[in-house]
């Protein structure tokens, strides 16, 4: 998760956190593939080098925590665009304390905090698409319509249009951003499908097509797989 944006693609801080040895054996996953948890390790390590050497980012740490398995995954406890970050409701219970220590790092960073606290709504970062110009919200196992809705209200001055996540775990499980005004999306029918199913969130909460009120980016197909 990035924050503190400064343009669309363009970011000045991300934040990361530890993963914990927790997450070999307890964290949330739609595949029972044994995890390598030093080299799960390693990689991230060089993930968050490249953040820091090669793109230039002020990178904010976290360290893990051993009660939170899933805690390294720290897109899904916020989305931030401008100077926003709406702390999101994890549809998974046992995640939703991973938000508290978001919060407040990002309050720390001088950010405008929105907090979901509709006990109704829940909402995975892994099921929102910013484009540049507009949201796509993922309607799955974790993010329903209530989450949409309030994502939508925290973002007023954006589109903001849910697509049916029909395969994977998150609307991010099969597509993402390419480029500016390019959306690179998985071969399988279901994901094929899923943006052409969107439908807008307008300010008065009714339903409606997209028609005309969702500008269309370039999509291009690539083979990809579902998370682990």
């Amino acid at each position: 998760m990035a924050g503190l944006m400064a343009g669309f693609g363009h970011y000045t801080h991300a934040v990361v956190r530890g993963i914990p040895a927790s997450l070999a054996k307890e964290a949330l996953r739609t595949s029972q593939a044994e995890v390598d948890l030093a080299k799960a390790r390693r990689e991230h390590e060089a993930y968050v080098e490249v953040l820091k050497t090669r793109l230039g980012l002020d990178v904010v740490e976290l360290p893990a925590d051993e009660s939170l398995p899933d805690c390294v995954f720290v897109e899904d406890a916020a989305v931030v665009c401008g100077d926003t970050a709406l702390i999101t409701r994890p549809g998974a219970e046992s995640r939703r304390k991973e938000t508290e220590v978001m919060k407040g790092t990002l309050q720390d960073l001088n950010l405008n905090i929105v907090e979901m606290t509709d006990e109704n709504a829940t909402l995975d970062g892994g099921d929102v698409l910013f484009t540049g110009r507009e949201f796509f919200v993922g309607l799955s196992k974790r993010t329903n319509q209530r989450g949409a809705e309030i994502l939508a209200d925290a973002f007023k001055d954006y589109a903001v249009s849910t697509v049916p996540v029909l395969e994977g775990l998150h609307l991010k499980s099969f597509c993402s951003m390419g480029g500016p005004g390019l959306i690179v999306i998985g071969s399988s029918e279901p994901a094929q499908k899923a943006l052409k199913d969107k439908r807008v969130i307008p300010e008065n909460g009714m339903m409606s097509d997209t028609s005309t009120a969702i500008s269309q980016p370039t999509v291009k197909k690539r083979k990809c797989t579902p998370d682990t």
